[in-house]
């Protein structure tokens, strides 16, 4: 409540009648569907083009998304994008995924957050609940669904993921909101622009929240809570015509409540400098380097095998990017680059949980290239492969071909098939449960890369004055997946194997219509076909269901309205089908929901804006993850205000 009380004090000084040529949120005015295809991209092909001529199943959520969705955090803008699934499992975890796979361990996504990687090599995934942001400073977010090896690396197996923000000289002046409701209970975002120099710009930020549990399926309170601090800061200058330099860093920290009990503490910080030197609009050098620290105490609860325990995981992250992009004649452009990452695992292992060893150093070299060639003039393919080297599996490669087509100015097909590999992680190789022998539980010793070859083909088109939209249709080929066996002769301790195999097949379906100019509809179906099985003559205690708990079908239909006077009214109906669960080697039902998100805003002046958001509206509470138990925990109906001042 003194949030939003401080909120209201500070925007009673915004003047009403601000002059309209001051407006500090001109830059958030809804995009026409042409604007829209012609937004520039970087994830498909690690430089500038246009949406429409990437030939890739990528989708873009705009800074005015977000702003009009209400979403408060990360994973909430996240489900704007019609080709992820995205559940939120607790009040402060989710599960988030593009093309399956979406477990406990999801680990097929790969992320980055201003081109920094935000990886844990404990699973191969993502903490989502420490990657939080001032949404407001977040210029686009794209999103691919389909390998992104050949470029991104190792564990780009399923998509792609590229959070973009603002550059500093977009967010100069200052920025406060303030938000109370029933789950986000508090928060306030505070950030200030200004400029150092000439062609110097920085801006600072801090932020701070509170979210209230989620509640198990009586009603009653999982003791989950959430509370978080984050600041930091980034300088963007341009020293001359030729060079731009980006430097960046944030600090966090915060605790979670555990509904087996206690709370674990996480906290970290990053720092990361960009330097970039056009020579045209065809060629470009790029080099990044980034620092990133990361810190856990999780506790772990007691077992029928071993006491309760505090697993503290310290993680140190060096990692240096090279790219240079040329072209090579009138019908073929080259794109290079090289890579180092250095990190440094540091834990202090708990009696139900370990890693053996406990601290652990690993490298990772990698170069890639990528040849783009023009057959015709409407016609291009483009070959490449990243070539990796990791300590686990040694060199590892990941071939790709693509071929688009544009049909017409406005129309553009596409098809590629493509090699990715997700590598092993600490949980796989590493793992041991409990710590004090006897072991339950081991990684496995010879835990191989899992690997993916998929097929893909593709759709995108501005159709007419008011319709948008894109198709997409994939076959993906796995082996050698994650299973669990026994060790022969004495059997226990289980182990990690690669004993599954399996495809799946799908489409992606997106499609934008806007009936007036002050109103849009955006609608969005996926099809998810999911066949895994264990190898002839293998064995998987859990039946090849422990790596999938995916929806077969979701849809949703998203309507954005202006209305006179200032007020904004936003609403977003989704479904998603019922997930099937490993329960010890069983199937356990996630049941299909329907749920609806709602805000209405009013911009008061120029610079204030009131909105009331309100989400999951069509149940008190209902689960989105989890096996059927009194433990599972549900996530429930929520409402919150929102005040917004730039000055």
């Amino acid at each position: 409540m003194l949030c939003l009380a401080g909120g209201l004090f500070l925007a009673a000084s915004a003047s009403r009648g601000a002059d309209a040529s001051d407006e500090p949120l001109a830059d958030l005015k809804k995009l026409s569907l042409e604007q829209l295809m012609d937004i520039e991209v970087t994830s498909v092909s690690r430089h500038p083009e246009r949406l429409l001529d990437a030939p890739s199943a990528i989708q873009v959520i705009t800074g005015e998304d977000i702003r009009r969705s209400g979403a408060s955090s990360l994973p909430e803008a996240l489900r704007l994008a019609d080709n992820l699934d995205v559940a939120q499992k607790n009040a402060h975890d989710w599960g988030i995924t593009a093309r399956g796979f979406n477990t406990d361990l999801a680990n097929k996504l790969l992320v980055m957050i201003d081109g920094r990687t935000v990886y844990t090599p404990l699973f191969s995934g993502v903490f989502w609940d420490v990657q939080n942001r001032i949404l407001t400073d977040i210029d686009r977010i794209e999103v691919i669904s389909g390998p992104g090896g050949t470029l991104w690396g190792a564990n780009a197996v399923n998509g792609v993921i590229n959070i973009t923000s603002k550059d500093a000289r977009d967010t100069q002046g200052g920025l406060v909101e303030t938000m109370v409701g029933t789950e986000l209970e508090d928060a306030v975002n505070l950030r200030y622009g200004g400029v150092l120099a000439p062609g110097v710009f920085y801006r600072v930020y801090g932020q701070y929240f509170e979210r209230d549990d989620a509640v198990l399926p009586n009603g009653t309170p999982a003791g989950d809570g959430w509370r978080m601090r984050r600041g930091g800061f980034r300088i963007d200058a341009e020293p001359t015509m030729e060079n731009t330099l980006t430097l960046q860093g944030d600090v966090y920290g915060g605790t979670e409540g555990i509904e087996t009990g206690g709370e674990a503490d996480v906290g970290g910080g990053n720092l990361l400098a960009r330097w970039s030197h056009p020579f045209s609009a065809e060629a470009d050098l790029r080099l990044q380097i980034y620092y990133d620290r990361t810190h856990l105490d999780d506790p772990i609860p007691r077992s029928a095998f071993a006491g309760a325990g505090i697993l503290t995981d310290d993680l140190d992250t060096y990692d240096v990017d090279f790219q240079n992009r040329f072209p090579a004649g009138r019908r073929q452009e080259i794109v290079w680059g090289l890579g180092y990452r250095y990190t440094h695992d540091s834990l202090v292992n708990a009696p139900g949980l370990a890693f053996v060893p406990a601290q652990l150093d690993r490298r990772l070299y990698s170069g890639f290239l990528q040849d783009k060639l023009t057959l015709r003039e409407n016609l291009t393919l483009t070959l490449g492969s990243k070539i990796e080297h990791n300590d686990y599996t040694g060199r590892e490669l990941e071939p790709s071909a693509r071929l688009q087509w544009n049909i017409a100015p406005t129309q553009l097909f596409w098809s590629a098939v493509s090699r990715a590999v997700r590598t092993p992680s600490r949980v796989d190789r590493d793992i041991r449960q409990p710590s004090p022998p006897p072991a339950v539980l081991f990684g496995g010793t010879d835990f191989d890369s899992e690997t993916v070859t998929a097929y893909e083909a593709g759709y995108r088109a501005d159709l007419a004055a008011r319709v948008s939209g894109s198709l997409t249709v994939f076959y993906n080929s796995y082996n050698d997946l994650r299973s669990l066996g026994v060790t022969p002769v004495t059997i226990l301790p289980l182990v990690f194997q690669n004993n599954l195999e399996g495809e799946t097949h799908g489409l992606e379906l997106s499609l934008t219509y806007q009936p007036l100019p002050s109103w849009r509809l955006h609608g969005g179906y996926d099809l998810l076909e999911e066949h895994l099985h264990v190898k002839p003559g293998q064995l998987d205690l859990n039946h090849a269901l422990n790596e999938t708990s995916d929806p077969e079908q979701q849809f949703s239909l998203r309507s954005s309205l202006d209305l006179p006077h200032g007020l904004e009214w936003d609403a977003t109906l989704r479904w998603v089908d019922e997930l099937h669960d490993n329960n010890n080697g069983v199937v356990g039902i996630v049941p299909s929901y329907f749920e609806l998100d709602a805000r209405l805003g009013w911009r008061f002046s120029p610079a204030l804006e009131f909105s009331v958001v309100g989400n999951n509206l069509l149940h008190s509470h209902h689960p989105e993850f989890g096996v059927p138990s009194p433990t599972r925990e549900e996530i429930q109906r929520s409402v919150y205000g929102k005040v917004s001042w730039q000055f």
